[in-house]
């Protein structure tokens, strides 16, 4: 029988495996140990498709947060719906948030005023908490009824002021100051119109000549 086999029945080393140079051995481990060039792109692949359903996740959040700030909640909760089981864990939260004032702000548009001062008030309120198309429609729907409630034209010329429009602005107030002309004392002192403060047509409106 040869050695060699005699060597390995009584579980001995080969000679050839016995003086095997120490960086011959780490060659061959190392080549044991290095994962196959398939593996790695597939892993790759894995990370990359990861990453891009992270990145479209973020778009879409962003698209729905917006949404909530025209006020197109209807719009913004379905999609927050959509976004929601699969969202990333950092925003999960924040996804619930939006979720909860879209459904109160929904159950807000359900509510029946009692009056156009009412509509008018829930309007200031929403122009205050920022939501510029909500507040504009409740000034829009306060003048439908009551095209000659001053008080509705000058929180729509606020509102325009706010939101950088300069054209509209100056229709709004000047049909408030037209309605009532104290309105045209209050915006002298409004700091709310600062960003008309350089239109010298807002000037004019505001200090006519006698």
């Amino acid at each position: 029988m040869p050695q060699g086999n005699l060597w390995r029945m009584a579980g001995l080393p080969l000679e050839s495996d016995k003086w095997m140079t120490q960086p011959a051995r780490n060659a061959v481990t190392s080549r044991k140990k290095t994962p196959s060039a398939p593996a790695k792109a597939q892993s790759a692949k894995a990370a990359a498709a990861a990453a891009a359903a992270n990145s479209a996740a973020y778009q879409h959040y962003q698209t729905a947060v917006q949404l909530v700030q025209q006020g197109k909640y209807e719009k913004a909760r379905t999609a927050l719906e959509k976004l929601l089981p699969d969202a990333p864990r950092e925003i999960s939260e924040r996804i619930r948030m939006y979720l909860a004032t879209c459904h109160r702000q929904l159950e807000h548009s359900r509510i029946t005023f009692l009056s156009a001062e009412e509509r008018y008030n829930y309007a200031v309120l929403q122009l205050n908490n920022g939501l510029y198309e909500d507040a504009r429609e409740h000034f829009q729907g306060v003048l439908q009824t009551e095209p000659k409630a001053d008080y509705a034209w000058y929180g729509l010329a606020l509102l325009e002021c706010i939101t950088n429009h300069p054209e509209e602005c100056l229709e709004a107030l000047h049909k408030a100051i037209h309605l009532n002309s104290r309105n045209r004392l209050q915006a002298r002192t409004d700091n709310d119109f600062q960003a008309m403060a350089d239109d010298p047509r807002f000037t004019e409106l505001l200090y006519p000549e006698p």
